[in-house]
């Protein structure tokens, strides 16, 4: 071989080799993930998001970033699953009603009455939590965190105390909410569906007058505003969580999924804190606002309740399991006995 063939052939070599060596970190391509939310600007849920996409871009040198579209731009949650699977958008913030979809068992933490205080769902998280996450991984969902919109209100436009009062109204319900859709079934209610953006128009017109949503929720929403009574049962707890594409995950290097996982969690939980503060302190606006507080009798409430139960053996095994139910139930009989 001549020293010019030679010369030649290594250099080839070494330009193989360079194209073989990983990229170093000030190298590797940015992940930008799109987040889909129905949190609109100016609420906690938006400055958190944003902070925390602040830190991530800083702390992972802009090579992954979020890019939101808040205040349900992108449509319903039912509507970002749908985005979601066909790669427009990578991520979501979504209420559990959204999240069940991706994993049905997460659907238990919606059955009405089923928690009653704050602590409960806090000790029933971290107890279902690895399971929860396991399910949504093998649906092709990476969790990023959990948060909450608290527990959700009945508030309307005509005092509603008892069941035969929500049987006079019209009531709406969230579009695709099978557990919703059951209760109101069993309770003889024949449901108006609007997705959420298209509430606040369907108040204003009187196309509703029940709808029902944690109250910091309906101060964001604006809600509110159109309202002129809050039934005061907290029917049901609103979970909520920032999840992500499985496939887009793994193309983050590891340093940097441990760093968004780290991160995101910190400021959910931090997130928890104000939401929980906010849902006290929205009852106070509202009520300064002119909104009445009703507060139905125990009978009222048993009633609810009893009309729940029947509603919650209908869906049996078409969202959460029986197991899982009884597994919830057995860690709050566990928690409320003064057991760890």
């Amino acid at each position: 071989m001549g020293r010019h063939d030679m010369i030649k052939t290594l250099g080839l070599s070494l330009l193989a080799f360079l194209f073989l060596i990983p990229p170093a970190n000030g190298m590797e391509k940015s992940v930008v993930i799109k987040l889909g939310t129905l949190a609109p600007e100016g609420s906690s849920w938006m400055k958190t998001l944003n902070t925390l996409n602040k830190e991530v871009m800083k702390k992972t040198e802009n090579k992954v970033q979020f890019k939101i579209y808040p205040g349900g731009v992108l449509g319903d949650e039912m509507d970002m699953l749908r985005k979601m699977k066909i790669g427009q958008i990578q991520s979501a913030a979504l209420t559990t009603g959204g999240l069940s979809p991706l994993f049905k068992e997460i659907d238990v933490l919606q059955v009405p009455f089923i928690f009653q205080r704050y602590e409960e769902v806090d000790t029933t998280l971290a107890k279902m939590d690895s399971f929860f996450r396991k399910g949504l991984e093998d649906n092709g969902y990476i969790l990023l965190g959990w948060s909450e919109a608290g527990f959700v209100h009945l508030m309307s436009t005509l005092p509603v105390a008892s069941v035969a009062d929500l049987k006079k109204a019209k009531v709406w319900i969230w579009e695709e909410s099978p557990m919703a859709k059951a209760i109101f079934d069993e309770a003889g209610v024949s449901a108006i569906p609007l997705s959420v953006p298209d509430v606040l128009v369907g108040l204003q017109t009187g196309l509703v007058d029940v709808v029902y949503a944690p109250p910091s929720g309906a101060i964001s929403l604006q809600w509110f505003t159109k309202v002129k009574y809050m039934t005061d049962v907290p029917l049901s707890y609103l979970a909520g969580g920032i999840v992500v594409n499985k496939d887009t995950f793994k193309h983050i290097p590891p340093a940097f999924q441990n760093i968004l996982i780290e991160s995101c969690q910190r400021h959910l939980d931090q997130l928890k804190i104000v939401t929980r503060n906010e849902n006290r302190e929205a009852i106070k606006v509202m009520t300064k606002q002119g909104v009445k507080i009703i507060t139905p009798s125990k009978d009222q409430v048993d009633e609810f309740k009893k009309l729940s139960n029947k509603a919650m053996g209908h869906i049996g095994g078409q969202s959460f399991s029986k197991k899982v139910l009884n597994e919830v139930s057995a860690y709050l009989e566990s928690y409320r006995r003064g057991e760890k």
